[in-house]
């Protein structure tokens, strides 16, 4: 008797065990790391050889000559892990252009000098084209570009570095198409960022130190600074950064943390139905939002696919990846909605392969 109630002991515990690295993986898929420096250090190695880490994002301390056979290593790593899926790990940076760029190389010319140049158009899909060439050459497979805000004034807060194509949503709309079709042909995953916009935020108005509102109406945002995302829609783009600021004509919490602007605005209403990102979890707008775990909790409840942990910190990334765990677990966030996210994540990391 007593045998037989600890052998079912036993298997219990297995189970139970197996059941929480399960859900500890699949939590793990939606949450992007960083890393301080040059070199990614044992504890990220650690968690990537066990399959718990979806993905990094990559920042100037972290580029140097040896850039592309640490990101081999890395890969190499995740493969060797035992829930590898046969899919690589998202690497992602910002090369927007100009000077806004991670990497040494293209493209050169910033959103701004691209909508001024003579041919709109057809310099955004040169500018993707050098992006997607500069990526690859590093292994680096997603870019969080383009920028989608239509500005309003000079010298505001997109403009002053050159970082929005125009002032009209038609200009800023043709180029990100343009940049989406071309950067997305060499298998570089494209992000169109910052929805639902930016263009109007004041030249300070930085939601990385800051919160930041924007006083618009509705009908404004929609047929604005939503404009261009509906070309991207169109255009296939891959993924969708969510901006920080809020937008109290639809809702007073961040977009990114607002179910009404994911859900509700991008997914049914715009029809996107690729994988949502959100900017970095541990910036300024979010300070009444608790710590970053609290964040990313609140972020993935609002429906964002992946929580983007850019602090160079290894163990914000992983409280983050805990939270989601528990919640999963304790039915905090919807697992059918959260599994769809998961889909996603899967189906885009696919098609790197392709």
């Amino acid at each position: 008797m007593k045998l037989s109630l600890l052998l079912l002991s036993a298997v219990y515990t297995a189970t139970a065990t197996a059941t929480t690295t399960t859900t500890t993986v699949k939590a793990a898929t939606h949450v992007i790391y960083s890393y301080p420096g040059p070199s990614p250090p044992a504890s990220l190695l650690t968690l990537i050889s066990s399959g718990k880490v979806g993905g990094l994002i990559l920042f100037g301390e972290n580029i140097d000559a040896n850039l592309p056979t640490t990101i081999a290593n890395i890969q190499k790593t995740y493969a060797s892990s035992p829930d590898y899926n046969g899919t690589p790990l998202l690497i992602m940076t910002d090369q927007e252009g100009g000077k806004v760029r991670r990497l040494p190389g293209g493209p050169t010319l910033s959103a701004k000098q691209v909508g001024l140049s003579a041919e709109p158009a057809s310099t955004a899909a040169d500018t993707g084209t050098e992006a997607a060439t500069t990526l690859a050459k590093y292994g680096v497979n997603a870019n969080l570009a383009p920028v989608l805000g239509v500005y309003r004034s000079s010298g505001n807060f997109l403009d002053e570095y050159g970082r929005s194509y125009g002032n009209t949503s038609e200009l800023v709309a043709s180029c990100v198409e343009a940049f989406i079709a071309a950067q997305q042909g060499q298998k570089v995953i494209a992000t169109a960022k910052h929805f639902p916009g930016l263009g109007a935020a004041g030249a300070d108005a930085n939601t990385d130190l800051m919160p930041v509102r924007i006083d618009l109406g509705l009908r404004e945002l929609r047929r604005v600074d939503e404009a261009p995302y509906s070309a991207a829609i169109a255009a296939g783009v891959d993924m969708v950064m969510a901006s920080w600021a809020v937008y109290p004509a639809l809702d007073e919490k961040p977009a990114g943390l607002s179910e009404k602007w994911i859900q509700g605005e991008l997914r049914r209403r715009l029809g996107f139905k690729g994988v949502t990102i959100t900017d970095a979890i541990e910036a300024g707008a979010l300070g009444a939002y608790g710590d970053d775990a609290a964040r990313g909790l609140l972020a993935a409840q609002a429906g964002m696919d992946l929580i983007l942990a850019s602090a160079r910190n290894v163990t914000q990334g992983e409280a983050i990846v805990d939270a989601l765990t528990k919640a999963l677990d304790n039915g905090e966030v919807d697992t059918e909605e959260f599994d769809a996210g998961t889909a996603r994540i899967m189906a885009l990391r696919r098609t790197l392969h392709a």
